[in-house]
Order: structure tokens, then sequence, then C-alpha cells
């Protein structure tokens, strides 16, 4: 489940993992190699205080799987008066996973937080344009609600599978009035964006 934010506190639920962390880490990586630090400041970047939601090391230990999968390989390169980084790059395979990723149209609930890492990863890596995609979801969502809306209108009066059906309608309409809200944002010049990597 992604991040959520507690309305009390306005700060990251605690024990937050964040299902895309992997995906997201791949997108940044088709943009250009990258080291751990490049990587994480890239996911604060995007996120703000939801990414006090990552763990310390997540990144790491993210990245250290995604090679062992063979979907990024890495090298150590010294730097001048500094330790040596390993940096990371991004295979065949990895590229194909993120290509599969960005095309992807199942909408995990609830969706801000993952929604938000592809657009922002997509624009970063360059292999997708935010706002195609943005418009394929929007369909995926109203195809959803439609079939929603059907079910809802067949129940009985009074029914409490009616009564779910209605939630799942709400739920999906405000899925899609956020889907504009990011439209806009994405159709804004690239000066006036914040949260790009």
């Amino acid at each position: 489940m992604p991040a959520a934010v507690s309305a009390a506190s306005g700060q990251p639920s605690p024990g937050i993992q964040l299902g895309v962390v992997q995906e997201v880490l791949l997108a940044l990586l088709a943009k250009e190699p990258s080291h751990g630090y490049q990587l994480r400041a890239g996911l604060q970047l995007a996120l703000g205080p939801l990414a006090d939601a990552l763990k310390e090391g997540q990144v790491y230990v993210t990245l250290t799987r995604l090679e062992r999968a063979g979907l990024v390989s890495s090298e150590r390169v010294g730097q001048a008066n500094l330790s040596e980084r390993k940096v990371y790059t991004l295979t065949a395979a990895g590229r194909q996973r993120v290509i599969d990723w960005l095309a992807d149209t199942s909408w995990p609930k609830p969706a801000p937080a993952e929604f938000h890492l592809k657009l922002v990863a997509a624009a970063a890596a360059g292999l997708g344009d935010p706002q195609r995609i943005v418009d394929t979801q929007r369909h995926a969502v109203l195809a959803e609600l439609a079939a929603v809306q059907r079910a809802a209108l067949a129940e009985s009066s009074g029914s409490a599978a009616g009564l779910l059906l209605e939630g799942v309608v709400l739920r999906l309409q405000a899925d899609l009035h956020w889907l504009e809200s990011c439209a806009r944002f994405w159709t804004k010049p690239k000066k006036s964006q914040e949260g790009r990597p």
C-alpha cells in the first residue's frame, strides 16, 4: 500500500512500504546511471514528506535485489579525493520492465502516491509522456466507473451490495478528479513543475 499521511500530524504513517520503489528506481536509472545517494535524493524530491516512509537503507537493499534479478548492473567508480561509489546501470531486462510498468493501468487503492511516482519516473527517465499516461489511466478508470455504475443500478434499493457499490463509485469519481489535477500539472511548462528529479 502506498504511503499515507496521518490527518492528525500531517506526517507519513509509520511502517509504510512503497510497493513501487523498485520500478521507480529502474525508471530513474533509465535516464542515466546513478549511485544510491542520487536515486534516494530523486525519490525524496518526488515524494516530499511522504519520502519519510522510506527506511534509510531501503534504496540500497532494493538495488541489491534488482541487481540479483538481472535488472541492473553495478560497478565501483573511483572519485577524486573521495571513496569509491557503486554506480548502477539499467540492463535491457530492466528497461523492458520499466516500459511494461509505465504501460500498466492497474489502479492500486488508494492510488495517488504510486501513480505520482510513475509520472515523475516517466518524466525523469524520458521513457513515457506523463500526460499520455494520465490519459490512459483516466480511460481505464472511466471504464471501471461505468461498469460499477451499471452494477449499482442493477441492485435493489437499500441493498448492502448497493451501499458498497456506491462507495466504489465515489472512490472512482475522486480518482478521476485527482487525475484531472495531474493532467493540468503535467501540461504546465517544465519550469513551473516542482518535484521532478
